[in-house]
């Protein structure tokens, strides 16, 4: 399914398996769209790694849905996120190269989750992420959480800093991450 965000002009899709309509609790994977780990391959994120996994896991249940946003570089847009690289390969992190380039360190939005959700006749989701933040927002734009469940991914030599900053400066739970 395709969806329109009136507010921005983004085009978003929602991946749907089985029967959800009309249903509580509801495996949901709310997805930003990141081109460079997705398309080209990058292996400094774990973007891509997290999307294969929920698809696993919404199989495994047998029905769910991914909520695929087009709110690419947490919401910075491609252009600003490869202006971001290029201050990470000079030593700032994630956070710090946003803050840098004038934007907050996670600048999406989740209203137009709400209206996926509810176009799909989603009551209720049991959410796969790692990000409590992500949680909170989702729940203040009206979303109805019954669970959060974590999404675990490899650590890697490639994203091991990254997800480190996940965890240290923007609060991302990770079971295998030590500190």
């Amino acid at each position: 399914y395709c969806f329109r965000d009136a507010a921005s002009g983004a085009e978003h899709a929602a991946l749907v398996f089985g029967d959800i309509d009309g249903r509580a609790g509801v495996v949901v994977r709310v997805h930003s769209e990141c081109l460079t780990s997705e398309v080209l391959q990058s292996l400094r994120c774990d973007c891509n790694a997290q999307l294969q996994a929920a698809v696993r896991e919404v199989a495994r249940q047998g029905s769910g849905v991914i909520l695929y946003l087009r709110q690419e570089g947490r919401g910075i847009g491609l252009f600003h996120k490869v202006r971001a690289y290029a201050l990470q390969d000079l030593g700032a992190d994630t956070v710090d190269a946003n803050i840098e380039l004038g934007f907050r360190p996670d600048e999406r939005e989740f209203t137009c989750a709400r209206r996926m959700l509810e176009s799909l006749g989603v009551r209720s989701i049991e959410l796969l992420t790692n990000n409590p933040e992500k949680c909170r927002r989702l729940l203040a734009a009206g979303v109805q959480i019954d669970r959060t469940r974590p999404i675990e991914t490899p650590v890697t030599n490639e994203n091991a800093v990254y997800l480190s900053i996940k965890g240290s400066r923007m609060g991302h739970v990770f079971a295998g991450l030590a500190a």
